[in-house]
């Protein structure tokens, strides 16, 4: 369980978030929805604890530890979970080397190269990506679909408890996105990862069907509900809802 009280945080002396609460049970899918420069970004990088963004006010509770005051690191450690919006490339590190040395330390095993590629087999098949894409350069000259598709690989390895995507359908055609949706639904009903997926569109939840969708307006969760509240947003637009705000719960 991920509990967000009363979250604060700002970026510089400008306050983003303005008092965000949430609770987000084990293997439900929460999504993040609302215009650009709202907050969403904001409360994704604030949640694993990224430096540019000032926590002034609030708590982080995750399965009932306050993890407020711990750095990114430690937080990962933890269970928390972050997949960029634009994925750092990194020329010269292999996608296997990296992906065997994070699964490992994740679960405090070492497994030799051909251990790892069985635990790899199922995942890749279930993503779509061919074994010999593992041999390329982390991130380094891929397509949108590509980074998503190895950033859920990523996750489906390590299983935190918390996977928070940033904008995970930006840049990506229907088939990735379906892909990523499929897989997405698959972690959180096997190993019950809770997640918070920021979203600008409403494509990609017809994929994933979410447990509860809340809308992101000036820096506060000015609604939340089910899917009748995305169909609402795509009939009238976030600023029927900023001047009709109500609870859909």
């Amino acid at each position: 369980m991920l509990t967000i009280k009363s979250l604060k945080a700002s970026v510089g002396e400008k306050e983003i978030l303005k008092g965000i609460s949430l609770e987000i049970p084990k293997g439900e899918v929460h999504v993040i929805m609302g215009p650009n420069g709202v907050g969403k970004s904001t409360l994704a990088h604030a949640l694993m604890g990224a430096k540019t963004y000032q926590i002034t006010s609030g708590n982080i509770i995750l399965d009932g530890e306050d993890i407020t005051q711990l750095d990114t690191t430690e937080r990962a450690k933890k269970g928390m979970f972050l997949a960029f919006q634009y994925p750092v490339s990194v020329p010269g590190l292999k996608i296997s080397e990296y992906l065997r040395n994070l699964y490992n330390i994740r679960h405090e095993k070492q497994l030799s190269v051909s251990e790892f590629r069985k635990v790899l087999k199922n995942k890749l098949e279930m993503l779509n990506i061919e074994r010999s894409a593992l041999q390329r350069y982390l991130n380094d000259g891929f397509s949108g679909g590509e980074m998503k598709r190895f950033e859920m690989l990523q996750l489906m390895l390590i299983e935190p408890k918390v996977a928070i995507l940033d904008e995970i359908d930006s840049g990506v055609d229907v088939d990735a996105q379906k892909i990523v949706a499929e897989s997405i639904n698959h972690i959180a009903k096997e190993t019950k990862t809770s997640f918070i997926i920021v979203t600008h569109y409403q494509r990609l939840l017809s994929f994933i069907k979410p447990d509860k969708v809340h809308v992101v307006l000036d820096g506060k969760i000015n609604q939340s509900g089910d899917m009748s509240l995305v169909d609402e947003l795509e009939r009238n637009g976030y600023e029927h809802i900023r001047i009709n705000p109500s609870s859909k719960t």
